[in-house]
């Protein structure tokens, strides 16, 4: 009865671990995203003949809405960059201050180490004089 008990705490244990690694593994970009309030240096959109270019069957209403972003960030001066298909970038103007939340790729994607993918416009603001 005692060696049941056991295995039975074991197999417990192993699930609990493997279902948390799971979360975080599923979850990194999102668990390890980085907020940034600073001025946008730059919004850039997609042309729509790249767009079309790139869909190759694909659905092109995300290419339409996909945009460049580069943020300064108020406190340290570092210039954050990312990719983005966040519709609301297409308000966001260079000179301005925003709010983003920067996704960085997983670090087991070893081409695109330590560097972001999406940035959500949280707020947009008028830059402190």
């Amino acid at each position: 009865m005692a060696t049941i008990w056991k295995f039975t705490k074991f197999v417990l244990v192993l699930v609990i671990i493997a279902l948390s690694l799971w979360a975080v593994l599923a979850n990194y970009s999102v668990i390890f995203s980085k907020t940034v309030i600073g001025e946008i240096t730059g919004v850039e959109r997609i042309e729509i003949p790249v767009a079309l270019m790139a869909n190759n069957g694909n659905d092109i209403t995300s290419k339409v809405f996909s945009f460049a972003i580069g943020i300064k960030d108020l406190k340290t001066g570092e210039i954050f960059t990312a990719s983005s298909e966040d519709r609301q970038w297409a308000v966001a103007d260079k000179g301005k201050c925003a709010e983003a939340v920067f996704l960085p790729y997983p670090p087991w994607q070893f081409t695109k180490k330590d560097t972001f993918f999406g940035a959500r416009l949280v707020r947009l603001f008028e830059c402190p004089k």
